[in-house]
């Protein structure tokens, strides 16, 4: 799924053949059950129409075996329609041996959760719905459940009802726990990949002083070629002559695109360390550029001893930084606050702002993919902390740093704090 998809809570897509196998698996298990209960037990069962009931699923397995290619993907109302299937299979199974007080009637929960794991919340209700209903069927209509007596076992409404019960909240416990497990799991790797684009995009902006080294070299021998070319006609051709003024812009035209190249080949070499390496001051400078022209003030503090730490130009820090700083911005009042502090053991930036701060709520689960509130103020312009913070958080402590979110209240008013911490070493070791 892509970062889109999942915004769109589009289904996942299921592999037929997977659906196909889990089926049979289930077949097998239906199978030794009769032919345990039937044979081993000695028990009487409705035989034949249980074996036709099994062998429907069999032949449904073998009719999608051949119809469908085993790899190809189902996604929506074709794996419900499946599952559905399967819920109403069982539930014939279960009317025909003891309804629900059958102990294998738990299983209608099965297809259901399979539908909360994969599929997204209107297609996992209708299924759950089915499953209700059918077990509420098979507490009033369903055959005696096989047992040592002929007439078989009927058991006292009231423990029915119980079974009833305890069947409806393992269906609705699992299915909702599995559905906000798989759901969380989605977010989580849809965020991971856009955070590996955003890193991908900035190392392709940081290739391209490469490209252009390794594109002056490969132009360099046909322009000397060009030029030594150009030379040889000026020397055989009169000097004033059309030809011979040609040759000349030529030679000249071919001279300026050798200089061209010299600069853009010398680029790397003549300007790699000031370029690569970063003092924090020119860090915060880079990273508070954007935002000094709006409507919010933005005030920054260097405190430390010098000479300051100096890291390595490094395109997933200023990203990180740079997008908290936004944020920053974004849910102030009119003031935030950039702070560089440092000393031989540690090198701290700190974001303040005077707007409204992190909620409690917000403050529990700061970081999580897909967080959509930070405050009343943002719902009302429709913005949130989302994925956004999540990269920024993710890609800051994949390089070492640490981070802390909380509200201030302090002389200067209330408002949100984040606190980004290095080990200096860390910091100036950083590539």
């Amino acid at each position: 799924m892509t970062v889109d998809s999942a915004r769109r809570g589009e289904n996942l897509a299921l592999r037929l053949g997977t659906l196909v196998r889990i089926r049979w698996l289930a077949i097998l298990g239906q199978l030794l059950a009769v032919v345990f209960v039937h044979f081993m037990l000695g028990f009487e069962l409705l035989f034949l129409p249980i074996m036709l009931v099994i062998a429907a699923s069999a032949w449904l397995n073998l009719f999608l075996r051949f119809r469908y290619p085993g790899n190809v993907r189902w996604r929506g109302q074709s794996v419900t329609a499946l599952l559905a299937y399967d819920i109403l299979q069982l539930a014939l199974l279960l009317y025909l041996t003891g309804g629900i007080q059958n102990p294998f009637s738990v299983l209608l929960a099965v297809p259901v959760v399979i539908s909360a794991a994969t599929q997204r919340a209107r297609d996992v209700f209708p299924l759950l719905g089915l499953a209700v209903a059918a077990a509420t069927l098979l507490v009033f209509f369903h055959q005696p459940l096989p047992w040592f007596t002929p007439e078989g076992l009927e058991l006292p409404f009231e423990l029915k009802g119980g079974i009833w019960v305890a069947t409806l909240s393992a269906m609705g416990f699992t299915s909702i726990y599995t559905f906000r497990v798989a759901d969380e799991s989605r977010k989580l790797a849809d965020a991971l990949a856009a955070t590996e684009i955003v890193l991908q995009r900035e190392q392709h902006v940081t290739n391209l002083d490469g490209l252009a080294t390794a594109a002056a070299h490969e132009l360099g021998t046909p322009l000397a070629t060009i030029s030594l070319v150009s030379k040889e006609m000026l020397r055989e051709l009169p000097e004033g002559s059309p030809m011979h003024e040609d040759a000349l812009l030529l030679k000249s035209q071919t001279d300026r695109c050798r200089e061209i190249l010299k600069k853009i080949s010398s680029l790397s070499s003549a300007e790699d360390e000031n370029i690569a390496n970063m003092s924090i001051n020119l860090l915060m400078e880079e990273v508070a550029t954007p935002y000094r022209d709006g409507q919010v003030k933005l005030e920054l503090l260097q405190l430390g001893s010098r000479p300051g730490p100096v890291m390595r130009r490094n395109s997933a820090i200023l990203y990180g930084i740079g997008n908290l700083l936004e944020n920053a911005v974004d849910f102030a009042n009119g003031r935030v606050v950039f702070t560089g502090l440092w000393n031989d053991e540690r090198v701290v930036l700190m974001i303040e702002d005077d707007g409204p701060g992190f909620t409690s709520g917000l403050l529990e689960r700061i970081g999580d993919p897909f967080i959509t509130r930070r405050s009343t103020r943002k719902q009302e312009t429709g913005g949130g902390l989302g994925l956004g913070l999540f990269i920024a958080k993710t890609l800051l402590e994949r390089n070492g740093a640490t981070l802390e979110f909380e509200n201030k209240e302090d002389a200067d008013g209330s408002g949100a704090r984040v606190t980004i911490a290095w080990q200096r070493s860390d910091f100036e070791r950083q590539e």
